[in-house]
């Protein structure tokens, strides 16, 4: 469609309604724009700037880590790039949109259709069984065939037998597994993790890198890792760096 893109709209009665918003120029490839990020809060009697003028852009397929001390800003960054946060000022273009044009029920939709997560603290559903937690995110967006796709992912991530065993059954590496899989469950453009071995031993944390590679390689989705991990970061063909809210350096890993 020439100049205008669809954001999928849900409203308060669960009607499906589509609202037109101007398409942002991109490059062909790009699935993530960040364009002079800033995030402030206000922190007593005076703002605490977060983020600072951070601009980047992911293409299709690219892996991208970001590094940094603690209280750099990236997981903030990771929030906002997925529209779970509003900046106070710049923009973020996810997939065309631009997410200041969308309401919180469009960026919801958008999520759904377009990214994946991967969390430090794995947030399973305890009342949840394995399957059934893979399942929820295509569930939650009216995707047939769950069960199917995310009894596959369980077997590709070496859970197999492990399907009807709820969270409390299963070890950490094991739960980030079932992360993992729910993560791919929708095919995502692009994928968020958040400090994905930062609660695992170093053992179970190799292992849980080489699936999320593995996962990201067979499915084309670019990705955005927030990690301390060295090892990890080097997995990427690309490292950001951040230091008191600024990107610092952004350097190129050609052999990854």
């Amino acid at each position: 469609m020439q100049g205008l893109a669809k954001c999928d709209l849900m409203n308060t009665t669960g009607q499906s309604k589509v609202k037109r918003v101007p398409e942002q120029k991109q490059m062909p490839d790009s699935i993530l724009q960040v364009e002079r990020l800033t995030k402030t809060y206000r922190s007593g009697s005076r703002d605490l700037t977060v983020l600072a003028d951070v601009s980047f852009e992911i293409s299709s397929g690219e892996t991208c880590a970001i590094l940094g001390p603690s209280g750099s800003g990236k997981t903030t960054l990771l929030g906002l790039c997925a529209g779970l946060d509003t900046p106070s000022s710049g923009r973020v273009i996810l997939r065309n949109q631009d997410l200041s044009q969308c309401s919180e029920n469009t960026r919801t939709a958008l999520r759904r259709a377009t990214v994946g997560f991967v969390f430090q603290t794995f947030r399973l559903l305890a009342t949840l069984t394995a399957l059934e937690n893979v399942m929820v995110p295509a569930e939650l967006s009216g995707r047939g065939q769950a069960r199917n796709r995310a009894r596959d992912l369980l077997h590709q991530v070496g859970l197999e037998g492990r399907e009807h065993h709820y969270p409390a059954q299963l070890s950490g590496g094991e739960q980030q597994r079932v992360g993992l899989a729910r993560a791919f469950i929708n095919r995502p453009d692009i994928l968020f993790a958040d400090e994905p071995t930062g609660n695992l031993d170093a053992a179970t944390g190799d292992r849980i890198k080489e699936l999320l590679f593995e996962l990201n390689r067979n499915a084309g989705t670019a990705l955005i890792v927030v990690t301390h991990d060295l090892t990890l970061a080097s997995n990427c063909r690309r490292a950001l760096h951040l230091h008191g809210g600024r990107i610092t350096r952004d350097t190129a890993h050609p052999t990854a």
